[in-house]
């Protein structure tokens, strides 16, 4: 349907995705398995569910998607706002990460709006 590398969204979620690598990187070791692993993983699904929905041939296969890659960016927003509140990433950290991910969430949204403005 789209060349996802072509999609800003696609693009600027990716660029997030990478930088929660050296954010949970000074996540304590017991969190290993907790939330580095969860925040890393909804921090790649986010784009990975954009690029998914540009290979389906519906527009509703393709808001599908984009409803996925916003529930895993929820999520993130989540996993942020807990570590924060327990100690391990500072506020300043935690307001730059929350505000770029609004962005993409608006960024998703936008274009979830524009395929179903179309349909």
């Amino acid at each position: 349907m789209h060349n996802f590398k072509e999609l800003k969204v696609w693009q600027k979620s990716v660029d997030f995705a990478v930088k929660i690598y050296p954010v949970t990187k000074d996540y304590p070791i017991e969190e290993k398995f907790g939330l580095i692993s969860q925040m890393r993983k909804a921090g790649v699904s986010i784009p990975s569910n954009i690029a998914e929905g540009c290979a389906k041939t519906s527009g509703k296969s393709f808001i599908n998607s984009l409803e996925i890659s916003l529930g895993e960016s929820f999520e993130l927003e989540t996993q942020l706002i807990i570590s924060e509140r327990i100690g391990i990433l500072d506020s300043g950290k935690s307001e730059e990460m929350e505000k770029e991910l609004g962005e993409v969430q608006r960024m998703i949204m936008g274009l979830k709006s524009s395929i179903e403005a179309k349909s």
